[in-house]
């Protein structure tokens, strides 16, 4: 048996050794390493992501179970970057809370190192192994606060829903093992190549899909979203908003487009109906919320919904435009939830949305870039959250999903509302209990996310081409 050439799989392998090693660290050290781990796992991130931009540019290793494309490498850096960053915002707020523990940051690395595994994922058993990997160190981040009875229920609905989730992906799979008679992308697009699918494989296809519609929690599978948002600790609930949503978004456009290449037709009607379903209610469900959390939870189910209609057009234009979506996505939850962490009194964070009462006379530059982001999530220009929303409808309008489009820009204007009240509620409400002050490293991540939706134009450029480059792996004839 030859070995299998590593060099592609170079990150992953750092990371599980490193969380490994840190692994080990906090056993023998003890809780007060808690800080010293904080710091490695943040270097362990980061040196994984220069071995991953050091990498060539393509490669495949494990029979041709793992693949390092251009794709791979620019949503393992967003998965990356999202998880460094989670980590450093979660610090503080650990430590303000007393449920600073070594095995938090560990977890952290454990379930990016299945994320990375999700993104290169080239057959149906590397992928259940990638978003089992990245799903089992979610269930515990989640419930990590086990002094809180909201944290644990959360931990637990969200074990129990996606044990549910991640069994109906492995039906699908088994379905479409049976009937193409293998588990990996090229043979089943070499299998599906006439493109008349038999009805079980279409029955195969749709619990895949409703598998993986669970991990980026979009109607009909987001059920879990608001009470997970809620109930985890807010640097959880930031870290789920991120980096696992980029991966599980990878992920979704590897198996459908990849392997399934032929038969886009079956896949392109249920992704346009799950992508309206979530557009629609993530706009009307929440209008009533008053917790910022839950409203950032239906917020996320509304944004993967607009993600998908890039990716049921089913073209390179789709995939470029959900790609960009995904990045700037990334850029607007991380600076929202970087001042929903700074919502702190002295006696402790509140979440409600009336607690930002007159904000931009208590905390003028907070108030501003909230503002920012929120103009840039309801998708108004020049903010980079409408050239988001542009491409992935373009690409709709392009495919001739005019219908799609159309309900997208709908949902969209309805769901403006609810991030221009509280717009309204920072600049015109009287003014509530200042908030303590902004830690320096939230300042940092508040600033950094919102210079990049505001100065969107200027780097759009590059991100469009790097984005294009990376679709390109999909359509290499476009």
């Amino acid at each position: 048996m030859m070995f299998p050439d590593l060099i592609p799989a170079l990150p992953e392998i750092i990371l599980a050794v490193g969380a490994l090693a840190l692994l080990m660290i906090g056993v023998f050290v003890g809780e007060r390493s808690t800080p010293l781990i904080n710091g490695l796992s943040i270097a362990l991130l980061v040196v994984a992501g220069i071995a991953l931009v050091a990498s060539p540019s393509e490669g495949v290793t494990f029979s041709g179970a793992f693949i390092l494309d251009p794709f791979a490498h620019f949503m393992k850096l967003l998965a990356l970057l999202g998880s460094a960053v989670a980590i450093v915002m979660s610090i503080g707020y650990a430590r303000a809370h007393k449920f600073e523990r070594f095995e938090y940051p560990v977890l952290i690395v454990i379930a990016t190192l299945g994320m990375m595994m999700m993104i290169s994922a080239n057959d149906l058993i590397a992928v259940y192994l990638g978003l089992e990997l990245q799903s089992l160190a979610l269930y515990v981040i989640a419930a990590i606060n086990r002094d809180s009875v909201r944290s644990t229920e959360a931990g637990l609905k969200y074990f129990v829903l996606g044990a549910l989730s991640s069994g109906m992906l492995l039906y699908g799979a088994s379905l479409v093992y049976g009937f193409t008679g293998t588990t990996t992308f090229p043979g089943i697009a070499t299998a599906l190549s006439d493109g008349t699918p038999s009805l079980g494989l279409v029955f195969g296809l749709v619990f895949l899909i409703a598998g993986l519609a669970f991990k980026i929690s979009a109607v009909p599978f987001h059920m879990w979203t608001p009470d997970v948002y809620e109930g985890a600790p807010t640097p959880v609930t930031a870290f789920f908003a991120a980096a696992p949503k980029v991966a599980a978004m990878a992920l979704f456009i590897r198996v459908v487009v990849s392997p399934f290449a032929p038969i886009t037709a079956d896949w392109q009607q249920i992704l346009s109906f799950i992508a309206i379903a979530s557009m629609v209610l993530g706009a009307f469900a929440a209008i009533g919320q008053r917790n910022i959390k839950r409203l950032m939870a239906y917020s996320s189910i509304g944004h993967m919904g607009y993600a998908l209609v890039g990716l049921a057009a089913g073209t390179e234009a789709g995939v470029q435009g959900v790609i960009i979506y995904i990045t700037i996505y990334l850029a607007m939850t991380i600076g929202a939830f970087a001042v929903i962490l700074s919502m702190r009194r002295r006696e402790g964070m509140v979440y409600e949305i009336g607690d930002l009462a007159g904000l931009s006379k208590t905390h003028p530059i907070m108030a501003f870039m909230l503002a920012a982001i929120m103009f840039s999530l309801a998708g108004i220009p020049p903010l980079a959250g409408f050239f988001a929303k542009f491409y992935v409808f373009l690409a709709a309008i392009e495919a001739g999903l005019y219908v799609l489009a159309v309900i997208g820009v709908v949902a969209s204007v309805v769901g403006a509302y609810y991030y221009l009240r509280i717009i309204k509620i920072m600049y015109f409400d009287d003014p509530a209990t200042g908030f303590e002050p902004m830690p320096t490293e939230l300042r940092v991540i508040l600033g950094v996310s919102t210079a990049f939706i505001v100065f969107f134009v200027i780097v759009a450029g590059p991100v469009g081409s790097a984005a294009g480059l990376a679709a390109q792996t999909f359509f290499p004839t476009g």
